[in-house]
């Protein structure tokens, strides 16, 4: 693989008990990738995001970002390293409006003390109101510029789930994992997913690798496809190429996507 490579993912295993979730899996990212992540129910593709995030251990192999090592680093450090994701489940604070659950995924930024907040000190102000107008800006990069002072649990789900990726742009990401973004979507909310992730992509100059069962959306968003069947990686290419992979069509596809 080219070491010029943003994302790097070698031999990677994560094992629970006797069951290998993932094994010896590999592949490589380039900067401002858009791919896909795509195999079976239990192909091991939320262990993956789990092991990039920090959130499962690995039991063997290397994960790298930008020549840093992120093998079993703690979810805040691979945070730092410009790394942000969403979940296939909605994680939002329902009762907490659209600004607020953004500016949340902040705090750990925050370099005012816990003195300067408790007395409201000016630097204290001067790093709340940017925060607040970063969370603008990150509503607006997601078409909820209007939405910021409703509640979370009041907009229609589409909208929640465009607010759970706001959450993630607040962490200024290099690389932005989506977890099955479109899922529960209607056909319009799904197409204007797909045109929102291409934009993300082109004017943030960002990595984005999702998963997603939706196989019109990942065929006509991603430029590079891995396949994963029962935590192997058994195909990698471009979507004209994978439709027409036998193993692809065996193990997942069920036959022609045309």
């Amino acid at each position: 693989m080219a070491s010029t490579a943003e994302l790097m993912v070698n031999n990677l295993c994560v094992q629970f008990g006797g069951l290998k979730a993932v094994d010896e899996v590999s592949f490589a990212l380039k900067p401002q990738t858009l791919a896909g992540l795509i195999g079976p129910n239990g192909a091991g593709k939320t262990t993956i995001f789990n092991a990039l995030t920090g959130l499962c251990p690995v039991s063997s192999g290397e994960i790298s970002f930008n020549n840093q090592r992120l093998t079993n680093q703690p979810a805040h450090t691979i945070a730092r390293y410009g790394i942000a994701r969403t979940f296939q489940n909605i994680r939002l604070f329902k009762n907490l409006t659209v600004l607020d659950n953004l500016r949340i995924a902040y705090h750990k930024n925050r370099r005012y003390s816990l003195l300067c907040g408790l007395f409201h000190s000016p630097a204290f102000q001067r790093e709340e109101a940017q925060i607040t107008e970063s969370a603008k800006e990150a509503l607006a990069l997601v078409g909820l510029a209007d939405k910021a002072d409703l509640l979370a649990g009041c907009l229609p789900y589409g909208e929640q789930r465009r607010v759970e990726i706001a959450r993630a742009l607040m962490l200024s990401p290099k690389l932005l994992l989506l977890d099955e973004p479109a899922a529960g979507m209607n056909p319009q909310e799904t197409q204007d997913l797909l045109e929102l992730i291409r934009e993300l992509r082109d004017n943030l100059k960002i990595t984005i690798l999702l998963i997603e069962h939706d196989m019109k959306l990942v065929m006509n968003l991603c430029e590079k496809l891995f396949v994963l069947d029962y935590g192997h990686l058994i195909a990698t290419g471009d979507p004209k190429s994978i439709q027409t992979d036998r193993r692809v069509v065996e193990a997942y596809l069920g036959g022609s996507l045309n």
